[in-house]
């Protein structure tokens, strides 16, 4: 198994972007980040690349960032958490930026910045067994790209950002717009890779011209502007010693992530 955090293939205008740290949830590193970044930049100056596909390898898309390695880069200044929180911001926001279509082919837990980064692609495709969430306020933290309430409305948004609500199954996701459709485990790739077909059958130039006019309506409507404002905010957030980010952050680094998320979710068990 290579160990390259990003594999990236292409075949017949159509790219595969997998995020490869099975062992770690695909949880998003600073590696990883960057590399899907420039890879996103690269495959969308090629004129014959009609669509990109983004995946996770392993049992799920991906858990989301990796807690482990931020806190192993003592990010203990406002200056220091902004260039973390951009880094993080541009990695999402690329998928949104592609000239070209983006569809999130997602199975398994898709959460928090995983989850952002799946609001982010054009489209996305689901398995039964996908599920999503944004659970950053349990430990002190924010979403660093609010798309959430652009996607679904600001009543359901503020019910799943500020309830931390980590556990959103594929049938209500569907339900709140939050994905295109959900297929049985099993038929994932060839429902993902049958509509990524039909896209790039389509004139390319059209294609890229009628992602821009949509993409350019939210940009009228204040999308930009409003994200802006929204990482301005979460680097606040994360620059604040909350009590339950003092305490997030004791519990990991003396007992491991692992229990930290435990003592996370500890707390909002029924």
């Amino acid at each position: 198994m290579s160990e390259l955090p990003l594999l990236v293939d292409t075949a017949d205008g159509i790219a595969r972007i997998r995020f490869n740290r099975p062992q770690q949830i695909n949880a998003f590193n600073n590696e990883l980040m960057q590399s899907a970044i420039d890879a996103v930049a690269r495959l969308s100056a090629d004129p014959e690349m009609r669509v990109i596909i983004v995946s996770g390898e392993g049992r799920a898309f991906s858990a989301g960032f990796d807690l482990k390695a931020a806190s192993e880069r003592q990010l203990d200044s406002h200056e220091k958490w902004r260039a973390q929180l951009e880094l993080q911001f541009d990695f999402i926001m690329s998928f949104w930026n592609a000239p070209v279509p983006t569809i999130a082919m997602v199975h398994g837990y898709c959460l928090a910045g995983a989850f952002e980064a799946s609001l982010a692609c054009d489209m996305t495709i689901c398995s039964e067994d996908a599920m999503f969430g944004e659970p950053e306020v349990r430990f002190g933290s924010g979403a660093v790209a609010m798309l959430f309430p652009w996607v679904t409305g600001p009543k359901q948004a503020k019910e799943i950002v500020l309830s931390g609500e980590d556990r959103i199954p594929a049938e209500r996701a569907l339900q709140m717009g939050l994905v295109n459709r959900v297929v049985a485990r099993d038929k994932l790739e060839a429902e993902t890779m049958a509509l990524a077909k039909r896209i790039a059958k389509s004139s390319a130039a059209s294609v890229r011209k009628s992602k821009q006019a949509i993409n350019r309506g939210y940009d009228i409507m204040g999308f930009r502007q409003a994200l802006a404002v929204g990482l301005d905010i979460d680097v606040d957030i994360n620059a604040s010693p909350t009590w339950e980010k003092l305490e997030f952050a004791r519990i990991r680094k003396e007992q491991g992530v692992k229990a930290a998320i435990a003592w996370r979710d500890a707390r909002f068990k029924d």
